[in-house]
């Protein structure tokens, strides 16, 4: 007599989850490569977070990512990358902000909000998206991708906005890192002024310490400290922008839950 008994066939989606290591070894080794890349010369100029996501933009959209790695890729996006930007701002000590003095601290906030505020509408006047405005906006205020990035937890923005906020402020803060020491050959601010200029208004830590130090090492410790100040305004302007969205959520309600970048 034949056996007629079916033999079950496995179910793939039964399969035990690779859990999120595939995808933290995939940000890793991006990681490690853009450190390696900064190395080359010609790549100097950009920090290692830029490298690190044009390396991950050009591996999502030629190779693709993995579908096993992408759980772990999302971990790095909520909490590894999160945790890195915290780190960022405590890299600051109170008396380095006493430093720069009360007037440098003054030329920071007001070109931060002025220059978040001016972009946001200029984004109305031409007609943009208003969360890739936002995004744009927060990424040439503050401190370039750390802050488009940043920013995007309580945008909610889409992956397309984030790349092309994140593309503008690269190509806008390396064309600031070459012109504005050509301009103060011609404008002759002086170290501590022209430290606060570079700190207050070139995007990326990277590009402030490559502008800053062109003109002197005391040009480019105050510059570094005052970006390093700019940097710390990162955490109040997400909670603030966490604030106006939850209120917008709830169609002006108060009450609402601010999200804690």
């Amino acid at each position: 007599m034949t056996d007629t008994t079916a033999t079950p066939v496995a179910d793939p989606s039964d399969a035990p989850s690779p859990g999120i290591w595939p995808g933290l070894g995939l940000a890793a080794l991006i990681a490690a490569a853009a450190f390696a890349l900064r190395l080359v010369p010609g790549f100097d100029f950009l920090s290692p977070l830029i490298l690190a996501i044009l390396l991950g933009m050009a591996f999502h959209n030629l190779v693709g990512t993995p579908a096993r790695a992408k759980p772990g890729v999302a971990f790095s996006l909520r909490k590894v990358l999160r945790a890195g930007i915290v780190l960022l701002g405590l890299q600051l000590t109170l008396s380095q902000v006493a430093a720069v003095g009360w007037i440098g601290v003054t030329v920071i906030v007001v070109t931060l909000v002025s220059t978040f505020f001016f972009t946001k509408w200029l984004g109305r006047v031409l007609g943009l998206d208003a969360k890739l405005t936002e995004l744009i906006a927060a990424g040439t205020s503050i401190c370039g991708a750390s802050a488009v990035i940043a920013t995007n937890t309580v945008t909610r923005g889409r992956d397309e906005d984030v790349a092309y906020a994140v593309a503008c402020v690269t190509v806008f803060g390396s064309l600031s890192m070459v012109l504005l020491p050509l301009a103060e050959g011609w404008l002759q601010l002086g170290p501590h002024a022209y430290g606060l200029w570079t700190g207050a208004s070139i995007h990326e830590v990277a590009q402030v310490v490559a502008a800053a130090f062109q003109q002197g090492q005391e040009a480019g410790q105050f510059g570094t400290i005052a970006k390093l100040t700019r940097v710390m305004m990162l955490a109040p302007m997400v909670l603030a922008l966490g604030f106006a969205a939850s209120r917008r959520s709830k169609g002006g309600a108060a009450g609402g839950g601010v999200p804690i970048p």
